[in-house]
């Protein structure tokens, strides 16, 4: 379980700034429609697997007893989940506007990340 951890310790930048790199670029491509395409869907894809993979990781490692983060680290850790579950239920209505969606959801999932990160520092 130590590698685990050590893993969880790593990866938590990872997805962090997975979700940043791709948030601020899909602003980018929001303001300059030359940018615009597919690649903006597939890489806040990308990243969402990655902060969910760090959930999933963290969840195992509350569930072996051997490790037990804060309160708030377990509770930014679930609004990072619960965002990008809510992000897949409203991805086709907002269509017109998916690069300004991705983007702010990017930004806001790193943000939830590194307030998850600073819990247990």
């Amino acid at each position: 379980m130590h590698t685990v951890f050590e893993f969880h310790k790593i990866w938590a930048w990872v997805a962090i700034s997975a979700n940043g790199l791709v948030g601020a670029a899909a602003l980018v491509a929001w303001r300059v429609p030359r940018l615009r395409g597919r690649w903006v869907w597939i890489a806040t894809i990308v990243a969402m697997a990655a902060m969910t993979i760090q959930v999933f990781i963290g969840v195992s490692l509350q569930a072996s007893k051997q490790y037990k983060a804060p309160g708030f680290h377990i509770f930014y850790g679930f609004i990072a989940f619960l965002t990008i579950g809510m992000a897949y239920q409203y991805r086709r209505q907002i269509l017109s506007r998916r690069e300004l969606f991705c983007g702010l959801l990017g930004l806001f999932i790193m943000g939830l990340g590194i307030r998850a990160v600073l819990q247990v520092t």
